[in-house]
């Protein structure tokens, strides 16, 4: 089964998405289940994964009720207030529905560059493991040796990095991106989407050669068996059609062999997640297929509204 690992969903209202600014007037508008399923459906994709872009309660319901409504929506990485003392009433309020995937904090918008390893958002981190949900880490490059730390707290929790950590492709530069991904890429319970990497370069003239040097950085890293593919759609239309998107990362995967590639455009996703296997999660059903590590090929050492800005 193909899935895109990364996508959002949003109702567009101006005082919800002031981060859309001129530049981005495209995405100045609804982007709904219908919308995707088109785009899927023009590459060969059965399902996807929604991707919380407004850390409300409400809006993890909401695309919670999406997918119940979209059968090709996999799953859902949905918010919870970590740091909140009330955080596992909040869980348990999710647990019995089996889509509810992973969370996600929107950790590159805090200002204080250590947020990961407050001790409030480590004893949210540390209930994950027990409803058996993934963890999505969203940052820039200057947190990644910060990110390394606050894994190797949690060895066996399943975290995934969103889009190579936002590499400064645009300026093509490599270091030090390039250390701080070698570092958290030796920790087996991390996984990478392979995704929002166009709106990281220039949105006008990038080309594949830009962006192919960090894509072989995070395959030499995490190795095929931990790597995703992800739109982020609708954010990847501000540089590039979603079948571009796709082609980018499609066409880097097709110098593999066959097993390769659909690890990377499904597979992985699906046992990370355990995609259309979940059932209610209730605290200590867990069972852990990853941190195993060394897979063959792995690398060696290896509400309905509302984003904030640069929240993708």
């Amino acid at each position: 089964m193909r899935i895109d690992a990364h996508q959002h969903f949003w109702v567009y209202d101006q005082s919800e998405y002031a981060w859309i600014d001129d530049s981005m007037a495209s995405l100045r508008r609804d982007f709904l289940p219908n919308d995707l399923k088109i785009e899927l459906g023009r590459k060969g994709f059965q399902g996807s994964v929604a991707v919380q872009a407004r850390q409300t309660l409400e809006e993890t319901r909401w695309l919670l009720e999406l997918a119940t409504d979209a059968s090709f929506i996999l799953g859902v990485v949905g918010w919870v207030d970590l740091r909140s003392s009330n955080v596992r009433s909040q869980l348990e309020a999710f647990a019995g529905n089996p889509k509810l995937v992973g969370i996600r904090h929107i950790a590159q918008s805090e200002p204080n560059d250590r947020f990961l390893l407050q001790p409030e958002f480590l004893q949210g981190i540390s209930l994950l493991e027990e409803f058996d949900l993934a963890y999505d880490i969203l940052i820039y490059p200057k947190h990644l040796p910060v990110a390394a730390e606050f894994v190797r707290r949690f060895p066996r929790q399943r975290f995934v990095l969103d889009h190579l950590a936002k590499p400064p492709i645009k300026s093509g530069s490599l270091r030090p991106w390039e250390r701080g991904m070698r570092e958290l890429g030796t920790l087996p319970n991390v996984f990478c989407k392979l995704s929002g990497l166009v709106t990281e370069a220039d949105w006008q003239n990038w080309k594949p050669e830009h962006i192919v040097p960090y894509m072989d950085v995070a395959f030499e890293t995490f190795g095929p068996r931990r790597l995703m593919i992800g739109s982020d759609w609708p954010v990847c239309t501000l540089a590039a059609s979603y079948t571009r998107a796709i082609d980018l990362v499609e066409s880097y995967l097709s110098q593999h062999a066959t097993e390769v590639q659909d690890a990377a455009l499904g597979e992985n996703a699906q046992q990370f997640w355990k995609l259309g296997t979940r059932q209610k999660q209730l605290p200590g059903d867990s069972q852990h297929t990853v941190g195993k590590s060394k897979r063959e090929g792995d690398a060696p050492h290896a509400s309905r509204r509302g984003c904030a800005r640069n929240e993708k």
